[in-house]
């Protein structure tokens, strides 16, 4: 970092550290990239359907097996639903491979979409209907009260009768003929309750799950049917327990320290007010706000024609969030202010230039370099932490709708949360943070590893397992993050961070495949440098500076 009233010049970039940066993109690409494409080249369609052609199978099923007689009233949704139980079950036991290996992911897919049926009138959904992602091929259905649902507790079995287990066998025979399953082949297990149906093929089996057919039934015929594996009831256990730490871990470990974060960054935004400028924080504030808001939008469910009800939820839920990306817009902005002031009268140093400064814009154009630089290093250093992780602690991963880019109305924004990130996310734990510890602890690297920790305990809540795999990749990360910050300054680390995060968001929109994400996803990848260099072309050298104090026209 610059000395407060020093020239602006950022440490030069020495080749060991540019050799590093080639290294890390190298490792990257060969351990993370290259398996994605491989095992995306098999020959197999891996591209995904539209949700419009999804709908329009959907609708075709309905109407020539399940007696649907279409009206224009009627609302057909889609949205990405996945069995993130049984993926992260084949996940834990290195069973992925063979699972595709033998297209048992073609005919029993773990990740699709499901096409939701709103008739006019009624307040819930009155029909599912689940397909392939890539070839649109229906692969189970429920209707009536079968049908996924918040309020499914309080509808269930209303309309249901229960039968003879030879009652339901012949009920469920033409939908096994239909999906080419011969009933003689299964064994009949008679269900959780008395009003199902299990058929389980033994001969079908991954790891320790076997493949099976469910049905349901309600007024005398099938309601629901679906075919497929289970993850084991211990392994479903250990989620439940990981997923019960990482809600304490995210708690107490990084939810209330953040917040005594914001208010210690308001209190010290107005004790160091004569070091720094309240002024100087709005712009960075409303653009994070902005951007909050679209993501917000972006992930929220779309709705259509009369259903007042979910357009209702979506008001409510819009605006909650709203609040929240005003409190974290706030967080962001104090953050600023005070670590800014902070560093100026305590350390002396200059952590953020002012864009009145001389040779800004040269400046920020160095830091993008550097930024770039670092990202590369930073996703080797992933790359290694997740092989060195999974030989320690065998972790692994699994899905999750909630956070897919498939369940956005426009999957190529994506790339605008890797902004978010970067500018809060460094303003509160490595601008003011690490200051803020250091009056605490009296020591830069202790200060530097609490605030690092709070950071990663953040994102305990990922399907990363077990859940503290995550905080410890991010430990070493997090300091990496906070070196590039003492030694280049906010600006540096600001866009090391957004370039590490646009890199890995452009390459998931890229692996999406159709034209508008893979573009929108090569876009990613050099937007943080052409926002630097607009910087740079608006503070250029031979912009006439600032006038100095008491140099007006005469």
């Amino acid at each position: 970092m610059n000395r407060v009233g020093q020239p602006l010049q950022l440490r030069p970039l020495s080749k060991k550290l540019i050799i590093a940066g080639l290294i890390g993109l190298v490792i990257f690409i060969l351990f993370q990239v290259l398996p994605s494409v491989l095992s995306t080249s098999d020959g197999e369609s891996t591209t995904v359907i539209s949700k419009a052609e999804a709908r329009k199978q959907a609708a075709a099923f309905a109407a020539a097996q399940l007696g649907y007689k279409e009206a224009a009233s009627d609302q057909w949704s889609v949205a990405y639903r996945t069995d993130s139980s049984f993926y992260g079950y084949m996940s834990r036991e290195k069973l992925l491979t063979d699972y595709s290996k033998n297209k048992l992911d073609q005919q029993y897919p773990f990740d699709v979409y499901q096409a939701s049926l709103r008739v006019a009138g009624e307040d819930h959904p009155s029909l599912a209907i689940d397909l392939n992602m890539y070839t649109g091929k229906v692969v189970a259905f429920a209707r009536g009260s079968e049908v996924p649902t918040t309020q499914q507790a309080s509808i269930s079995g209303n309309s249901r009768t229960q039968q003879t287990l030879e009652q339901k066998e012949n009920l469920a025979r033409p939908w096994l003929q239909l999906w080419g399953v011969n009933p003689a082949k299964l064994q009949v297990d008679p269900g959780r309750d008395s009003f199902g149906l299990v058929y389980t093929d033994s001969s079908v089996k991954v790891g320790e799950s076997r493949l099976q057919y469910f049905f349901n039934f309600a007024d005398s015929d099938v309601s629901s049917f679906r075919a497929g594996f289970t993850a084991p009831a211990w392994h479903t256990t250990y989620v439940t327990e990981q997923t019960s730490l990482a809600t304490k871990l995210t708690m107490f470990g990084y939810g209330i320290p953040t917040l005594a974060l914001g208010i210690l960054a308001f209190i010290y935004s107005i004790l160091r007010r004569g070091h720094t400028s309240f002024a100087r924080g709005v712009f960075l504030s409303s653009v994070h706000f902005v951007i909050m808001m679209v993501s917000t939008y972006n992930m929220l469910p779309e709705t259509s024609g009369d259903d007042a009800s979910a357009r209702l939820t979506s008001i409510i839920m819009f605006t909650l969030y709203a609040l929240y990306s005003l409190l974290m817009s706030s967080l962001l902005y104090f953050s600023l202010v005070g670590g800014d002031g902070l560093w100026r009268q305590e350390e002396g140093l200059n952590p953020w230039p002012r864009a009145t400064e001389p040779g800004y814009g040269q400046y920020v154009l160095s830091s993008i370099r550097a930024g770039y630089v670092w990202a590369f290093v930073l996703l080797g250093v992933q790359t290694v932490m997740f092989i060195i992780l999974s030989y320690t602690l065998d972790n692994w991963s699994t899905t999750d709708a909630d956070q897919s880019p498939y369940n956005m109305r426009y999957a190529w924004l994506l790339p605008i949360v890797a902004w978010l990130a970067g500018l809060s996310e460094e303003a509160v734990y490595r601008l003011f943070g690490i200051r803020m510890l250091k009056k605490l602890v009296r020591s830069t690297l202790i200060a530097s590893l609490i605030t690092t920790l709070i950071w990663a305990f953040g994102h305990t809540l990922y399907p990363i397992y077990p859940v503290i795999s995550r905080p410890i990749e991010l430990t070493v990360i997090g300091l990496l993050f906070s070196y590039i910050f003492l030694r280049y300054g906010f600006i540096t680390v600001m866009f090391s961070h957004v370039v590490f995060d646009s890199i890995l968001m452009g390459a998931t929109l890229i692996f999406m495949k159709d034209s508008i994400n893979v573009a929108s996803g090569i876009f990613a990848l050099v937007m943080p440098f052409l926002v630097g260099y607009v910087v740079y072309r608006f503070n250029s050298p031979a912009k006439p500076g600032p006038l100095e104090p008491g140099s007006g026209l005469r």
